[in-house]
C-alpha cells in the first residue's frame, strides 16, 4: 500500500460528497416537486456509500502506510484528515446515516412548501424526525462529557466548540447593540431604491456582477432557488440567487455573498483536487469569503462607483442621485426581519438567536414543538418587533430543514475572519478603492488565491486567517471597523 493509495480513497468519498451537492442542487431548482420521495431514497443510499467508504477499516491501514512512507506536509494533512473522518464514522451506524440523509432531504421539500403557505405547524414533524435523527448522530459522535452540539459544530468548524462560540458571541455583543443604539439615536434615514425591477433584468445584472468579480462561467451557472446557495468544486461550481421584484438590492447581494463562495471553490488547488488537503478549511473561512466580498467589497463605497452605473444601464431610474446615495441605501441600518437581509449591525444578533434556539433544541432543553414559540419571543427581545408571520421567523431559513445544525455560527465568524481579511488586503494594495470605483475586483481576488483560496486545508482554519493578515482573528477588529463605517455614515461623531 502506498499514499496513491489513500489519495484514491479520499478522491472517491470527496466525489461522493460532491454528487450529493449535485443532488441537492437540482432539489433547489429543477426537480418536479414528485420527485421528493424519490430524491430521498436517491440521498440516503448515497449517504450510506459514503459511509460505507469512511468506517472501511482499511482507511486506517492506508494511513499507516502513507505515514510510514514520510509524507510530505500535505500528506500529512490528508492523513490526518482521514483519520479524523473515520473516528467520527465508525461510531454511527450506517442505517442512521442513511436515514439523516434521507429525513434532510424529505425535510426540505416540506420546508418549501410550508415556508410558502406561513404555516410552521406543517413543518414541525419533518423537523422533529431531523433533529431526533441529529440528536442521536450528535450523541454517537460527541467525545465524552462533551455537548453532543459540540459534534455538530466540529462537522462546520473542526476544532471549535459551542463554548468557544458563546463566548465570542459575548465579546461582540454589547458593541453591536451599543452601535445599534447610537444609529437609532441619530435621526438618520437612508435612501431608498425606486424604480421598475423586473426578474430577467436583475439575472442579467447578476450576470455582469459575476463577470466583474472574476467568476469563471465555463465552470459555473447561475439559477434561481428559494434560498441562495453554491454548490460544487473546480471546475463545476454553481451559484442559486433569488428575486424580489420590488427590491433588486437582495438579488444583487445574494448573488455576491454566493460568488464569495464560488471563487473560493474554483480557486482551490487543481493539483489537489478531490482531496482533504485541497478542500476548504472551514465554513468559518468560507463564510469569511462570501461575507468579504458582500460587505467589505460589495456594500463598500468605490464599489458604489461601478455598481450606480450598472443599476441604471439595468434598470434606469433606481430613484437615488449617484454612487454616494446608493453606498447609503445599500447600507440602511434597519431593524428587520430577515437575516440574509440584515444590515452589518444587525446580522450577527439574528445568528445570534439561531445559535442559542438551536442548541437549546440539540441539547434538549427546547423542543420542537415549542421551537416556533421561542423564536417569536426571542426575536422580540432582541430586536423589539413582534413577528408577523412564521415566513418573516422560524421557516426562513434552510438550515435546520437540511440538518445544517451548528452552521449558523459559521457566518459569524467568517464576519469577524473578514473584518481581518480586509485590513490586511488594504494594506497590501492601496490602490484597491480605485480599482473598485471602475469595476475591477481582479486585485481582490488575486491575494485571496495567494492567501487563501489555494492554501485549502494546510493548516488549521484559524492558522489560515493568521497567516494570511499577520495576526489572530479578533472580535474588536469586526466591531472597530463597523464603528469607522457607520459612523461616517450616520454622522455619529
Amino acid at each position: 500500500m502506498t499514499a496513491a493509495a489513500l489519495t484514491e480513497h479520499l478522491r472517491r468519498i470527496s466525489a461522493l460528497d460532491r454528487v450529493a451537492g449535485l443532488l441537492n442542487w437540482d432539489q433547489e431548482t429543477q426537480m418536479p416537486r414528485r420527485g421528493a420521495a424519490q430524491r430521498a431514497e436517491e440521498a440516503g443510499a448515497l449517504a450510506a456509500a459514503r459511509h460505507a467508504l469512511l468506517v472501511d477499516p482499511r482507511l486506517p491501514e492506508l494511513c499507516d502506510a502513507a505515514e510510514g512512507a514520510g509524507p510530505d506536509a500535505r500528506g500529512a494533512v490528508d492523513i490526518a484528515e482521514a483519520r479524523r473522518l473515520h473516528a467520527r464514522a465508525v461510531r454511527v451506524p450506517e442505517r442512521l446515516a442513511a436515514a439523516v440523509a434521507e429525513a434532510t432531504a424529505t425535510a426540505h421539500g416540506v420546508w418549501e412548501a410550508a415556508k410558502a403557505a406561513g404555516r410552521f405547524a406543517d413543518f414541525a414533524p419533518a423537523l422533529g424526525r431531523v433533529v431526533a435523527l441529529r440528536r442521536e448522530e450528535a450523541a454517537c459522535i460527541a467525545d465524552a462529557g462533551a455537548p453532543p452540539y459540540d459534534a455538530l459544530v466540529e462537522e462546520h468548524e473542526p476544532g471549535v466548540t459551542g463554548a468557544q462560540i458563546a463566548a465570542m458571541f459575548d465579546e461582540l455583543r454589547p458593541g453591536l447593540v451599543a452601535l445599534r443604539a447610537r444609529i437609532g439615536a441619530s435621526g438618520r434615514a437612508a435612501p431608498r431604491l425606486r424604480g421598475d425591477f423586473p426578474t430577467e433584468r436583475q439575472i442579467a445584472l447578476s450576470r455582469r456582477i459575476g463577470d466583474v468579480f472574476g467568476y469563471d462561467w465555463d465552470a459555473g451557472r447561475l439559477d434561481l432557488a428559494v434560498h441562495p446557495s453554491c454548490t460544487g468544486r473546480l471546475g463545476d461550481v454553481r451559484i442559486t440567487t433569488r428575486i424580489n421584484e420590488a427590491n433588486p438590492l437582495e438579488c444583487v447581494y445574494s448573488t455576491i455573498h454566493e460568488l464569495g463562495h464560488a471563487l473560493y471553490e474554483q480557486g482551490l488547488d487543481p493539483e489537489a483536487a478531490l482531496t482533504s488537503v485541497g478542500g476548504a478549511a472551514s465554513m468559518g473561512v468560507h463564510e469569511s469569503q462570501s461575507r468579504l466580498m458582500e460587505n467589505q467589497i460589495g456594500r463598500g463605497r468605490a464599489f458604489a462607483e461601478w455598481l450606480y452605473p450598472a443599476m441604471r444601464d439595468a434598470f434606469g431610474e433606481i430613484g437615488v442621485a449617484g454612487p454616494e446615495e446608493l453606498y447609503a441605501a445599500v447600507n440602511a441600518v434597519e431593524t428587520g426581519f430577515i437575516r440574509t437581509e440584515a444590515d452589518e449591525v444587525h446580522y450577527n444578533l439574528h445568528v445570534m438567536m439561531r445559535f442559542e434556539l438551536e442548541r437549546a433544541v440539540i441539547g434538549g432543553d427546547l423542543s420542537v414543538a415549542d421551537l416556533e414559540g421561542a423564536w417569536n419571543e426571542r426575536f422580540e427581545r432582541d430586536f423589539g418587533r413582534a413577528v408577523p408571520d412564521a415566513r418573516l421567523g422560524v421557516l426562513q431559513d434552510v438550515h435546520w430543514a437540511v440538518g445544517a445544525f451548528g452552521y449558523f455560527p459559521t457566518y459569524t465568524l467568517g464576519n469577524v475572519y473578514a473584518a481581518e481579511l480586509d485590513a490586511a488586503l488594504r494594506a497590501d494594495a492601496p490602490g484597491l478603492d480605485a480599482a473598485l470605483a471602475r469595476g475591477d475586483v481582479s486585485p481582490v481576488l488575486a491575494w485571496l488565491r495567494r492567501r487563501v483560496h489555494r492554501r485549502g486545508r494546510e493548516v488549521a482554519p484559524a492558522a489560515i486567517i493568521a497567516e494570511a493578515t499577520g495576526c489572530e482573528a479578533r472580535p474588536a477588529t469586526l466591531i472597530a471597523a463597523l464603528e469607522r463605517k457607520f459612523g461616517a455614515l450616520y454622522a455619529l461623531g
